[in-house]
């Protein structure tokens, strides 16, 4: 797993935690844990078990093995050390997807999320985030077929992106920066499945393989995601557009703002932060 931007902090605020707070042809047009650290705490006597959302199709990590039913990857290992931190006795796993992890948290279906949640702004009002124990960049990926060598030869193409992530506001934002668009002031979300704007196109997909599945077949003519992600998507015949990144990103526990359980998430994981843990099994996965 290489970083496309290294581990660091990003200054958030915890209610009440510890957090650090012409388009060319082809164009579509249009380390084991360790124990005993200072998050150690007595368990909820209304559970031993922390319940946990991963993502099941994002190899490194949370990926879920068919054969065996069993999860594998950094993030499946982070909710392992946590829970054990916490004074845990286990941790049940549940699949979440873009779609539906927000619900599922709120609802109290699960006691955290640790599957590729960015730290953003927008998520703050209903969630509070552990330091960020991965940092990312947003990228944007074409098939070598089409040619397409930079950001310029997109013009009057297609952008795709997952629905329910941060992609594509992020997308819009930076297509504006750039001088590339002139882009909306809306606040682009899952809803915006087929967009049209003047110099390029959204089209948004309810799962990552769909999204991989379009580029393959022209629909798209570029995936937008996270590199982490992309990873999972990439072969010989394709390529991450050089010289540009649509944003950076960190990864971060989230847990439901103002909860018992958001102080205690944030200490551990600053923990493992501060002893080396994540430095581990970021290395394990790479």
């Amino acid at each position: 797993m290489q970083d496309i931007s290294r581990r660091g902090f990003i200054g958030l605020a915890l209610s009440g935690a510890v957090c650090l707070t012409g388009g060319l042809a082809g164009c579509t047009g249009g380390a084991p844990a360790g124990s005993g650290s200072s998050a150690q705490a007595t368990v909820s006597a209304s559970s031993d078990t922390l319940r946990v959302g991963v993502r099941a199709d994002i190899v490194g990590f949370g990926y879920l093995n068919d054969q065996t039913g069993k999860y594998y990857g950094l993030e499946i290992d982070i909710a392992n050390d946590l829970a054990e931190r916490l004074g845990y006795k286990s941790v049940s796993f549940s699949t979440v997807t873009p779609e539906n992890r927000k619900d599922m948290l709120l609802d109290g279906d699960i006691d955290a999320l640790i599957a590729c949640y960015s730290i953003a702004e927008t998520r703050l009002e209903n969630f509070d985030f552990s330091p960020a124990y991965y940092d990312d960049a947003i990228v944007a990926v074409v098939e070598n077929s089409s040619l397409i060598e930079s950001i310029d030869d997109l013009r009057g193409c297609t952008f795709g992106c997952m629905g329910g992530a941060n992609a594509a506001p992020l997308l819009n934002n930076k297509l504006k920066e750039i001088g590339f668009s002139a882009g909306t002031d809306k606040i682009l979300g899952a809803d915006d499945v087929d967009v049209k704007f003047d110099t390029w196109r959204l089209v948004q997909f309810p799962s990552y393989q769909e999204l991989s599945d379009a580029l393959e077949e022209g629909a798209v003519d570029a995936m937008v995601l996270d590199g982490a992600i992309a990873k999972t998507y990439m072969n010989d015949e394709r390529s991450i557009l050089d010289g540009f990144n649509v944003d950076e990103v960190s990864y971060g526990v989230a847990t439901v703002k103002g909860s018992e359980l958001s102080a205690r998430v944030a200490s551990a994981v600053q923990d493992m932060l501060d002893d080396g843990t994540i430095d581990a099994l970021v290395d394990k996965w790479d």
